[in-house]
């Protein structure tokens, strides 16, 4: 199964490059495909839920929220251009922004504040 996710790579620490795109499922739903890398799922991780199978670094795999807070520290998102519509128009429900390539996810957002559209990032 396919889906829109959000994927962040913790290999140089727990603030690490944040991005949203198509990721493939398995079946067995024990493992992730993104962008040719095959990411295990794990229950032993720090703020990592997954480690990429080939270079044992680690990533932060999940559904991508409503409101834009996927960074657990905030920081800038970036979108996959084949992802970017799908992902304006069906997980944030704002289609007027789909021409939008990134967005910020602020600190605050995890604790109650919104990513508001007019703080997005052009």
């Amino acid at each position: 199964m396919r889906r829109i996710m959000y994927i962040e790579n913790k290999a140089g620490g727990l603030n690490g490059e944040g991005r949203i795109g198509w990721v493939e499922l398995s079946r067995s739903g024990r493992s992730y495909t993104y962008r040719g890398r095959r990411l295990r799922k794990t229950k032993s991780g720090y703020k990592y839920n997954c480690v990429d199978e080939e270079t044992n670094e680690t990533y932060w795999v999940s559904g991508p929220r409503k409101d834009g807070a996927d960074k657990l520290y905030g920081g800038i998102v970036q979108i996959d251009e084949d992802a970017r519509v799908a992902y304006w128009k069906n997980v944030r429900t704002l289609p007027s922004l789909a021409h939008l390539t990134e967005y910020r996810a602020g600190g605050a957002t995890r604790t109650g504040d919104y990513t508001r559209p007019h703080e997005q990032s052009h």
